[in-house]
C-alpha cells in the first residue's frame, strides 16, 4: 500500500511541526518542480509549476547532490525563494527542503517543510530526511502517470 503524501504531511507534522508543506516532483526534461500536494492550496495549488529560479546552489544541492537545504531564518528564506513574502505572511522564517531518492538513485522530488524562524536545528534536519523515503511510492506513481 502506498503512503499518501497526506499521510507523509501528518507524519511530519508529528515529528518536527510544519506550517507550510509541500511537495514538489521533479521533471528533470524541463529542469521544473511541479506542486503535487500542499497543505495550503488556495496560496499553493497543486499543478502549479515552476522552473527552478531560485538561487543556484539549491538546484545542485537538493536535485542533482540529493542533500537536504536548511534556511533557519528568514534572512535564508529570503535569499532562496522567489515568494518569501507570502511565505513571511503565512508566518514561515525557516525551511527545510529534503530531496525525494528513488531506490535506483534517481532524485523524485523534494519535501518543502517550513514554519516559523527557530524551529529548526540540525536535529530537524535529520529527522526531516528520515522521512523522505516515505513519499518515494507516490512520487513514483505521480510521475509514472504523467
Amino acid at each position: 500500500m502506498t503512503v499518501s503524501l497526506s499521510t507523509v504531511e501528518d507524519k511530519t507534522r508529528a515529528t518536527i511541526g510544519v506550517r507550510l508543506f509541500t511537495v514538489l516532483a521533479w521533471v528533470p526534461e524541463r529542469r521544473a518542480l511541479r506542486r503535487v500536494h500542499s497543505s495550503h492550496p488556495a496560496e499553493y495549488p497543486v499543478g502549479g509549476e515552476k522552473t527552478v529560479e531560485v538561487a543556484a546552489g539549491w538546484l545542485d544541492r537538493c536535485i542533482t547532490g540529493q542533500e537536504p537545504y536548511f534556511g533557519p531564518d528568514s534572512a535564508a528564506v529570503r535569499e532562496i525563494f522567489a515568494d518569501h513574502e507570502l511565505i513571511d505572511r503565512l508566518g514561515c522564517g525557516a525551511v527545510i527542503n529534503v530531496p525525494v531518492v528513488d531506490d535506483d538513485g534517481r532524485t523524485l522530488g523534494v519535501l518543502n517543510i517550513l514554519d516559523a524562524e527557530g524551529s529548526y536545528d540540525d536535529e530537524s534536519v535529520d529527522a526531516a530526511r528520515s522521512l523522505a523515503p516515505l513519499a518515494v511510492p507516490a512520487l513514483r506513481e505521480i510521475l509514472e502517470t504523467r
